[in-house]
């Protein structure tokens, strides 16, 4: 737990739970409770007894998982929104990180059972520029969107380096294991893409400014996060078509490669057709080396059937490469 309250003081930054009321009550300033690895049950207490949240508001962020959605209360916004980690591995973009926001007048909530990178760069840089602070909760709550959509992006960049990646070793080398790499790119920017969608949506309510919390001013904030997720959501749905493209040169190249070895095969067997022709003829028994065809055994019909032999395969093959079958 940490908070950070802006007053006519300047900016209280070891805040105690006792100090909230009093910040609350203040017309003008800007309280920013951050609740992180706290139990369930603390935070609903500080929910109930310090800001009287809704009941079902409460549970919406602490019981139930919800995709990235907005509810109105009135004197306060609630807000579902997701993060990602963009340091995780890239082949299992399967979990988003939920963070649950109140946005009031003087004052906002963040509550995220798991460590999130774009609430920690913000609070370092209110820290650092108090003069983010004095700009209001809504101000505050854009810096955190738009840094979730900077985490976005990152991760964007690598799937973007990875499909490149794949491509590269599609044309150089399709082995079996690449295989399972598109897949899992595949998979990962379609669950990014899942992830990106509904927030982009929520953004879009803040940007049209149909709550009485967000004035006409701060609309612009909210578009501008809005146009980098309906970005980001573009681009994933060119890497995706990317990915598509690289699964259908990969299975293009395989075939060709067994073509190539079908007719390889193919070739040697019809070399070797007329050999096996020949030497199964000359096998049969009824040569009798005793009989009246002792003439063929003599060397002559040997060293004739071996020039035979080999001019029969080679002459097969330049006839063949005349005919561009090879």
């Amino acid at each position: 737990m940490r908070i950070l309250i802006m007053n006519k003081q300047g900016v209280l930054q070891n805040a105690q739970l006792d100090d909230i009321q009093a910040a609350l009550n203040q017309k003008e300033g800007l309280l920013w409770l951050d609740l992180n690895h706290e139990t369930a049950q603390t935070c609903r207490t500080i929910f109930e007894e310090k800001f009287g949240f809704h009941p079902l508001s409460i549970d919406d962020a602490l019981v139930e998982t919800h995709i990235p959605k907005i509810d109105d209360w009135s004197d306060y916004l609630y807000l579902a929104l997701a993060g990602v980690n963009p340091e995780q591995p890239l082949e299992d973009i399967n979990k988003s990180i939920e963070l649950d926001i109140f946005l009031g007048r003087n004052y906002v909530v963040t509550y995220h059972p798991e460590t999130i990178g774009a609430i920690d760069v913000v609070w370092r840089n209110c820290q650092r520029d108090t003069r983010l602070l004095q700009r209001g909760g809504n101000f505050l709550l854009y810096q955190i969107t738009d840094e979730l959509a900077n985490e976005y992006m990152q991760m964007i960049d690598r799937l973007d380096e990875k499909v490149e990646e794949i491509e590269d070793q599609v044309m150089e080398k399709a082995e079996a294991s690449l295989l399972q790499s598109i897949f899992d790119i595949k998979r990962s920017l379609l669950n990014l893409r899942r992830i990106v969608s509904p927030q982009r949506e929520v953004l879009n309510k803040l940007s049209r400014g149909d709550f009485e919390v967000i004035s006409q001013k701060e609309r612009m904030y909210y578009r501008d996060v809005y146009d980098h997720l309906v970005r980001v959501q573009d681009i994933t749905e060119n890497l995706r078509d990317l990915v598509s493209g690289a699964l259908e040169t990969y299975l293009s190249v395989v075939n060709n490669r067994l073509n190539a070895i079908m007719k390889t095969l193919t070739i040697i067997t019809t070399l070797f057709m007329p050999l096996s022709f020949i030497t199964g003829f000359f096998g049969m028994n009824f040569f009798e080396p005793l009989g009246t065809l002792r003439a063929w055994t003599s060397f002559l019909p040997f060293w004739i059937t071996l020039t035979v032999l080999l001019a029969l395969p080679l002459g097969m093959y330049l006839w063949m490469r005349k005919r561009d079958w090879m």
